[in-house]
């Protein structure tokens, strides 16, 4: 099997046995569609040439983890974790352009922390400079389109490639972020991908949230009270099987709906930005895998 049906097995074994997180077929119908996919261009870098937007795309999509630290990050006023970071990594680009691999790769903390207006200590600046250093050394002497044509047009041969040349990709079972870059570069206007439909939600913390609100899915008591407490879930089979029912759930609701899982996240994920979904905890991990 490919990486994208390794996804789809693995969470649909771990949602056939899960004991703490329940799938209400009966509410299966009840989602909506949304807007059209697309990146913002406020907080996105896109008006550079095809080459710096794919760089920014894949230099972004490397550190594009850590809500398990939002709380904990000096946001911008009005915007998430992630908007905060993709902010100040576009002004980086707008101001003095992208960083090269051999860049990327000497990238300490301390310069991480200074570009996304954070504190240097932040234990998050460490772990996004050691991601960043990693697609350095992955990119070596070839540029973001040479990264994006050894793919061979395949979305998941792309996301194949990253988790095996990046560490901080590994994800087994789930790959989201590895999964979420060709779909990041096909909005972004610099890649077509024959099999991006091929593609599984992207398994974060967000999309299961908005179903667990909607009640696609429901939390046993122990597990609602330690989200609803706020309370750090640490990486285990609670989470895991948080995630692994969001994606099976997505998959049948995807079918229902005849659209591809890829689109329904991005319908979701934008629902969640919504004042009631903000207004209820989200299960919050410790995590590089998103």
């Amino acid at each position: 099997m490919g990486l994208c049906d390794d996804v789809r097995s693995n969470c649909a074994a771990i949602a056939a046995v899960a004991t703490r997180v329940e799938i209400n077929l009966d509410r299966l119908g009840e989602i909506e569609p949304g807007p059209a996919a697309a990146l913002n261009p406020e907080r996105h870098y896109l008006q550079g040439t095809t080459e710096e937007v794919a760089l920014f795309t894949l230099t972004l999509d490397a550190i594009n983890f850590g809500s398990g630290w939002f709380p904990t990050l000096r946001k911008r006023p009005g915007l998430s974790g992630y908007n905060t970071i993709a902010s100040a990594l576009t002004e980086q680009f707008r101001r003095h352009g992208p960083w090269s691999p051999a860049e990327l790769a000497g990238l300490d903390a301390n310069a991480v922390a200074n570009v996304l207006g954070q504190d240097r200590g932040h234990e998050l600046m460490e772990l996004y400079a050691k991601a960043l250093r990693e697609l350095g050394m992955f990119m070596r002497d070839r540029t973001a389109l040479d990264v994006i044509t050894a793919a061979e047009g395949s979305a998941e041969r792309l996301a194949e490639q990253l988790v095996a040349g990046m560490p901080m990709f590994e994800d087994p079972g789930f790959y989201k972020r590895a999964q979420i870059v060709p779909n990041d570069l096909a909005l972004a206007g610099v890649a077509e991908f024959e099999d991006l439909d091929a593609l599984t939600i992207f398994a974060d913390n967000l999309v299961p949230h908005v179903l667990r609100v909607d009640g696609v899915l429901r939390y046993d008591d122990e597990l609602a009270a330690v989200i609803d407490a706020e309370q750090l879930l640490e990486p285990g089979e609670a989470e895991r099987e948080i995630r692994a029912c969001a994606v099976h759930a997505c998959e049948l609701i995807a079918a229902e709906l005849d659209v591809p899982p890829r689109v329904l996240d991005n319908w979701l994920w934008n629902r969640g930005q919504e004042p009631r979904y903000k207004a209820r905890p989200r299960h919050r991990t410790p995590t590089t895998a998103y």
